[in-house]
């Protein structure tokens, strides 16, 4: 497909110059005298650059500059400047132009230009693309209150500098918590920079964190940046801190409380200005009463707690979420993805998912991958811990022979009831809804039947 080119100047032979050069090499092109017959084009039709003039009567061109940008902030410019014009055309450049032509304006200098812009605005677009599908393999999905709640207490800490400390079982999204607060943070556009202190050995988890001058250590052939001030502006994610040694956990809260540091084996103080957010499946204030964590870095880093939910409580998200999984396996792999039949589902939904969500991530790209049909039943599902198969009617208590039809009737209700309550893991509201009764006549049920948890 051409691409499609906006000429905005008052000159008519210009405008004639550029359309013929432009249009033998293919480009589609449109050429306007004014600024607001050039705004009307742009407002229409698909275009990928604009040459704009900048002297122009009616509207000059550094006055329609950001007009043009508020349209389509995505848009190439290349302003052209006629002599003793070059000071506006840098302040152009400051504006949002990619470029600026200096007349007399030649086929080369105009063909040059043209596709210097073009192919930068098209590796933007890729770029902004790729962050896109990046983001996306870090999305929150689901719709519980759990889910809800923390994300409402991510909304809130998130345009502060407090540091923060996220707590939970493993599996269950911590890095996901930190990157949700980074990305709705002020430093959204710095970088966000992962430590795993769990997966470096002891013995080199301090030169990851503060760098090293080259010589420090066997091995330490060139000097290099640690994590610290690679975040610098942004954000310092440090997963599993619990795991981290006493020694290093000084220098971190030097580099806390300080907001310097030295690399190793050297002697230059760095300042950074980093947030730092950490999280941990560790009891962390048991392991400070055990000697293992150093209280006053704990206190540093426990600003604002988080708690990232279990899988088990949240359980009305499962579907959601092995759907989420299903579609990103088979977009990554080229296929069609698969869908949940609803004994699966209702499997799953009983399963308490030690594991958590990474378990459940896991489990789908085995299925995925060994079954061959379209959709996934519960006999594809392999054996799930405390999970029993669905009983048949006939082994519900209360009915057999000799039953009247109320008796029949309420065996089964009473039995249906104590099945969602039990799924829902005796959420009253999760039930009820799941029911499709008010949360009050589920209560006086559970009372008439005198259901217990």
């Amino acid at each position: 497909m051409s691409q499609n080119i906006l000429i905005i100047d008052d000159e008519r032979n210009i405008r004639r110059t550029l359309d013929m050069i432009l249009s033998g090499e293919g480009y589609r092109v449109f050429a306007r005298a004014s600024g607001q017959a050039g705004l009307g084009v742009l407002h229409k039709e698909p275009i990928h650059l604009v040459l704009l003039d900048i002297v122009m009567p009616e509207i000059n061109g550094l006055d329609l500059l950001p007009k043009l940008l508020e349209v389509r902030p995505d848009l190439a410019v290349v302003v052209i400047s006629g002599h003793g014009n070059v000071q506006n055309a840098v302040r152009a450049i400051k504006l949002g132009a990619y470029d600026f032509l200096e007349k007399p304006l030649s086929r080369d200098k105009v063909l040059l230009a043209v596709s210097r812009a073009l192919q930068t605005q098209e590796l933007a677009a890729e770029n902004r693309d790729l962050k896109q599908q990046i983001e996306s393999r870090y999305e929150m999905v689901g719709t519980s209150d759990a889910l809800t709640d923390i994300r409402n207490q991510i909304a809130r800490v998130a345009p502060t500098n407090g540091r923060v400390l996220i707590l939970g079982e493993s599996g269950t999204g911590k890095e996901l918590i930190a990157r949700a607060v980074h990305k709705m943070s002020r430093r959204a556009n710095a970088p966000f920079i992962k430590v795993n202190c769990a997966a470096i050995p002891e013995e080199l988890i301090e030169s990851e964190l503060f760098g090293s001058d080259r010589g420090a250590f066997t091995g330490a052939v060139k000097t290099r940046d640690g994590k610290f001030l690679q975040a610098d502006g942004g954000t310092l994610f440090l997963d599993e801190i619990g795991d981290m040694s006493l020694s290093v956990q000084a220098k971190v809260l030097r580099a806390l409380e300080q907001g310097e540091f030295e690399r190793v084996g050297g002697a230059k103080t760095f300042r950074v200005d980093v947030r730092v957010i950490a999280a941990t499946n560790k009891n962390l204030h048991a392991e400070v009463a055990q000697g293992k964590f150093r209280e006053d870095l704990y206190f540093r880093l426990n600003v604002v707690p988080l708690t990232a939910p279990a899988l088990r409580e949240r359980r009305e998200d499962i579907p959601d979420l092995a759907e989420y999984f299903f579609v990103a396996y088979a977009e990554e792999n080229g296929f069609l993805p698969k869908t949940l039949a609803s004994d699966a589902r209702d499997v799953l939904l009983r399963y308490d998912w030690p594991g958590n969500i990474r378990e459940l991530k896991n489990l789908v790209e085995r299925l995925s991958i060994m079954v061959s049909g379209a959709a996934i039943y519960a006999e594809d599902l392999p054996a799930l811990e405390g999970v029993n198969a669905p009983r048949p009617a006939d082994a519900i208590p209360g009915l057999g022979p000799g039953k009247s039809l109320r008796q029949v009737r309420e065996a089964v209700e009473r039995h249906h009831i104590a099945e969602a309550l039990n799924q829902h893991d005796w959420n009253v509201t999760h039930a009820a809804n799941a029911l499709g009764i008010e949360r009050t006549n589920l209560h006086k049920k559970i009372n008439y039947y005198a259901l217990e948890k």
